[in-house]
């Protein structure tokens, strides 16, 4: 559907928020709904709470996790299978989305392929007050809190991307 060309790449190596290594320093500044990105992200806020949806692929910095350090899908209220390509959103990964954000269960989003570029569509979505928190390589973990001015951001870098902008915008819900 949408995907990341190497033009954009670059301007995704610098964190959109403030960076945490502390969960429960983070989560003291969290709203909600909370949305994690990533496995390390999601097992790191598991252990204070369970976010509102997370997306995993069972990887970190591309390489498998091990059975021990992968995210308990237990702590879920709803687990969900979307395939999405490295580098890309995909139609079912989107629609995945907006419909656990929309939901009042806690849903975790297992990703074959790759969900890295997932929290651009998520701070283009989730409402005001919301948190949405990925990962910065051997840094920490990033805090995005939504409000107008993240959401138009995210929303125009989706809008630059490669594919079908109208149709990634549907399956998200952007009128």
């Amino acid at each position: 559907m949408l995907e990341l060309s190497e033009e954009l790449r670059a301007e995704l190596k610098d964190p959109v928020g403030p960076l945490y290594t502390d969960p429960a320093a983070l989560l003291a500044d969290a709203g909600r709904p909370l949305v994690a990105v990533g496995d390390v992200v999601t097992t790191h806020l598991l252990r204070e709470t369970t976010p509102d949806v997370a997306l995993v692929d069972g990887l970190t910095k591309r390489t498998e996790l091990p059975d021990d350090e992968r995210v308990d899908t237990d702590a879920f209220d709803s687990v969900v299978h979307v395939e999405n390509p490295a580098a890309t959103l995909s139609r079912d990964l989107l629609v995945a989305l907006a419909d656990a954000l929309a939901s009042d269960e806690s849903t975790v989003l297992l990703v074959e392929g790759e969900e890295d570029l997932a929290a651009v569509p998520a701070i283009a979505v989730a409402p005001d007050g919301a948190s949405v928190v990925y990962g910065q390589p051997d840094e920490g973990m990033v805090h995005v809190r939504v409000d107008d001015e993240t959401r138009a951001a995210m929303r125009e870098f989706l809008a630059r991307m490669e594919g079908d902008g109208d149709g990634a915008n549907e399956a998200l819900g952007i009128e």
